[in-house]
């Protein structure tokens, strides 16, 4: 009767099979030595993947057992080319050749010739253990080199989405943009750092309009929410690495990140602040665009709405639904509530010369920060220098001390300047990137700024939804009675108001209305450095308003 053979062949990676022989090449060599045995091959079960250190993870090796199972009235012969396939780790080595001797199988090796002898049997697990101790010097030293990468600020795992990596013979891989996707992950980031969106909820929805941007949630229909918070906490996207899991601290990447390091400190205050605009609502449409962004004075909670139905038709009407409020299931017409706002909304209009002195302020300090880059990176550079110097010093103490308190502190105290340094590092080489153009940098926000009622006017419900969240710093508060509360508006609208103020002061002097060289004399006397602008923090606003105005 002939002898019934079955091959196992196993490679580590998914990788190994696809791109490489190493499968084929095992089963022809396991073949041929049936053959020359006389042996019967009834099946072969291939493995491309490790299992984990555990052989019952491995659908070949399950299937091969079950097979065994399967038919007890056989005793077949296992072939298989080396020790290591069947596993790296000895104790689940010794397991699986227990398992098949309880099965009374057995087995043949290409690479070692079996011998039922005590002797026999102690340098079969020597051998075994030298392919564990095989494997655990190569993760060990696996670790390293991918340490080594982060070390010197490579990115050392797979390509977070939005990026790939390089793949040029003789290059070290690095990770560069993954168009269009790049372009939908910083869009999002931007977005929320910025308040266009105010919920990790928004962008979720946002990227999920992106039709390239992959979806591995609900049957490929949705983004994970822990995918959202990985992206808006990563990093990497700043172009910087860190992984603290492996003691690498925050360093200056070798790749390009997709938004600045000053935008990923804004979103990471964003997530760990007060959320003070109201979230946008799914159904947020033109018949109710003041749900959500206004709340009742009386409990200070949100405003919703709906349609009354009367004898003949339906009326709209916001209203309070808050148990125990005195305001509760009280109606406000629609009508009434929103020409209230707008009539707000008017009142943060400046007038046409305040906007042009705005813009020629604004476009003067423009110019002078692009003008004095030179001064500002050799402050910089010397703020730099004097981290470093402390850096040093607190490196020193660390070495010269034994206490383990002591030791601790200095510890936390270097990380701490390391993470200072970074921050000083991506400031200067900002200033080595291209000079932006003011008005492509800022047209947007300066309409906007000039004309809300424009935005708000436009049948686009992103754009109202933009001056709502743009033009007030904190929610709207409505009395039913008494109307709209003291809004509480943002910091160019604010600051304008104060000037205009100053300057009503001043036109009796000149005549009816301040001339335009009297606005900007008043504005300059504001502006006693020329390093420190009074206008200076809006550029970021503006950058933020561009930015809000256009990811839709």
């Amino acid at each position: 009767m002939t002898q019934k053979a079955l091959i196992y062949c196993r490679v580590s990676t998914k990788r190994q099979s696809s791109h490489g022989s190493g499968l084929s090449s095992q089963q022809k060599r396991c073949e041929i030595h049936a053959v020359q045995h006389g042996y019967e091959v009834e099946n072969v079960f291939p493995d491309d993947i490790s299992g984990g250190g555990s052989f019952m993870h491995r659908k070949g090796m399950v299937d091969m057992l079950k097979h065994i199972k399967a038919n007890p009235n056989e005793r077949y012969v296992v072939i298989f080319d080396d020790l290591k396939r069947l596993s790296r780790n000895t104790q689940d080595y010794l397991s699986l050749r227990e398992k098949l001797d309880g099965m009374r199988v057995r087995v043949e090796c290409l690479n070692f010739n079996f011998d039922d002898t005590p002797e026999g049997e102690f340098y079969e697990t020597i051998v075994a253990a030298g392919g564990h101790l095989e494997r655990r010097q190569l993760a060990r030293q696996t670790y390293q080199k991918v340490n080594a990468r982060f070390e010197a600020g490579f990115w050392g795992y797979r390509a977070p989405v939005g990026f790939k990596l390089q793949t040029e013979k003789n290059k070290a891989r690095i990770l560069e943009r993954d168009e269009p996707i790049a372009t939908f992950v910083q869009n999002a980031l931007e977005g929320y750092a910025s308040g266009h969106y105010q919920t990790q909820m928004e962008v979720k929805r946002y990227l999920e309009t992106c039709p390239e941007f992959p979806k591995t949630y609900n049957k490929g229909r949705e983004i994970h929410p822990d995918r959202i918070r990985r992206i808006l906490t990563s990093i990497v996207y700043a172009g910087m690495v860190e992984i603290p899991e492996r003691g690498i601290s925050r360093r200056n990447g070798q790749h390009e990140g997709l938004i600045s390091l000053a935008t990923f400190y804004k979103i990471q205050e964003r997530l760990h602040g007060k959320k003070k605009h109201a979230a946008t609502r799914t159904d947020l449409n033109a018949d109710f665009i003041l749900r959500g962004a206004v709340n009742c004075a009386d409990c200070d909670k949100p405003l919703t709405a709906n349609w009354s139905k009367g004898r003949n038709t339906r009326y709209p009407y916001y209203l309070c639904r808050t148990k125990g409020c005195p305001s509760n299931a009280k109606s406000i017409r629609r009508e009434k509530l929103e020409s209230e706002f707008e009539a707000l909304l008017k009142t943060l209009v400046p007038t046409k010369e305040l906007g042009n002195v705005a813009e020629i302020i604004l476009r003067d300090l423009w110019d002078d920060i692009q003008s004095n880059k030179d001064k500002y990176k050799k402050q910089l550079s010397e703020e730099l220098g004097q981290l470093e110097s402390f850096q040093q010093k607190t490196i020193d103490k660390l070495v010269d001390t034994y206490l383990p308190q002591a030791i601790a502190a200095y510890e936390q105290k270097i990380e701490k300047i390391e993470a200072q340094k970074v921050e000083i590092e991506d400031k200067i080489n900002r200033f080595d990137e291209p000079i932006l153009d003011f008005d492509k940098s800022f047209r947007t926000g300066l309409e906007f700024l000039k004309k809300p009622w424009f935005f708000w006017a436009s049948r686009e419900v992103s754009y109202k939804r933009a001056v709502l969240k743009l033009a007030f710093s904190d929610s709207l508060r409505y009395d039913r009675k008494t109307g709209f509360r003291t809004a509480a508006i943002s910091v160019p609208f604010k600051a304008l108001k104060e000037f205009d103020s100053h300057d009503s002061k001043m036109a009796e002097r000149e005549g009816f209305e301040p001339s335009l060289g009297l606005t900007l004399n008043t504005l300059s006397r504001r502006a006693p450095s020329a390093t420190q602008p009074p206008l200076l923090n809006f550029i970021p606003y503006f950058k933020a308003l561009t930015v809000s105005l256009s990811v839709r």
